[in-house]
């Protein structure tokens, strides 16, 4: 796997949606994959992928613990999602 694609969204949007995007982005980086984290916090869509990345990736990353519209994403034929109960695993990683 070459190059993940995810988003992240939490209740509140405000510290757990980018605590969550630096954890997969470190991770990514940490086993040398691309990695581009989209952002559905308070303010907004931050870092919003564009339908060529989602396409070109290899992986679609949902940490997510309230529902996010999916659809532009289910185009790729592996889509992991990761319930994150406040990203609390995904800040273990």
């Amino acid at each position: 796997m070459k190059k993940i694609v995810g988003v992240t969204a939490c209740a509140a949007g405000i510290a757990h949606t980018y605590m969550a995007q630096a954890a997969l982005e470190k991770a990514a980086e940490e086993l040398g994959i691309d990695a581009k984290i989209e952002t559905q916090g308070t303010i907004g869509t931050e870092n919003a992928l564009t339908e060529k990345e989602i396409a070109e990736a290899d992986l679609v990353i949902i940490a997510s613990d309230i529902a996010i519209d999916k659809s532009r994403l289910s185009v790729k034929s592996y889509l992991k999602q990761i319930q994150t109960m406040h990203s609390k695993m995904l800040l273990s990683c």
